[in-house]
């Protein structure tokens, strides 16, 4: 009959593990909102946030994304600003701390040619390759068809 209690106190201190070190999974929430002094400021605030990607998150915007990083970079973003950088000078600051990726639409630059230019560049080589494909099997003679030993 001493078997059940250890399964039972066994059972008792993971739920108490469990319980306590949930906590410690739990991302952390933004505790104070961010505070606006007009509507002009909220609305270049939301529009350059929706322009910039999570560096955490990596496919949602600094705006969406609920990564503490990402609250940590809105209230970077609000700082610059109020610090009287332009829009161009608060996505260079972000852009020299992470690099380019920051960026929902990078620049047209060397290091970024491909990323503009090669889903294009793809394109016209699969087009080149099958018209190729197409104008070769055009020259070919079109097989001779027997059908006098079929009936009808």
């Amino acid at each position: 009959m001493s078997a059940p209690f250890p399964a039972l106190l066994r059972s008792v201190v993971l739920a108490l593990l469990v319980a306590f070190a949930a906590p410690v999974f739990a991302q952390a929430s933004d505790p104070t909102p961010l505070q606006f002094t007009d509507t002009a400021e909220e609305a270049r605030f939301h529009r350059l946030t929706a322009e910039l990607r999570c560096v955490m998150c990596q496919n949602q915007s600094l705006a969406d994304s609920n990564a503490q990083i990402a609250h940590d970079l809105r209230r970077e973003v609000l700082d610059l600003m109020r610090q009287g950088k332009d829009d161009a000078q608060v996505k260079q600051f972000l852009v020299d701390r992470y690099g380019e990726f920051v960026l929902y639409k990078p620049d047209v630059a060397p290091g970024t040619y491909i990323l503009w230019f090669g889903p294009l560049l793809l394109l016209l080589a699969g087009s080149v390759w099958v018209g190729r494909i197409v104008a070769k099997r055009a020259r070919q003679p079109a097989p001779a068809i027997d059908d006098t030993d079929q009936e009808w």
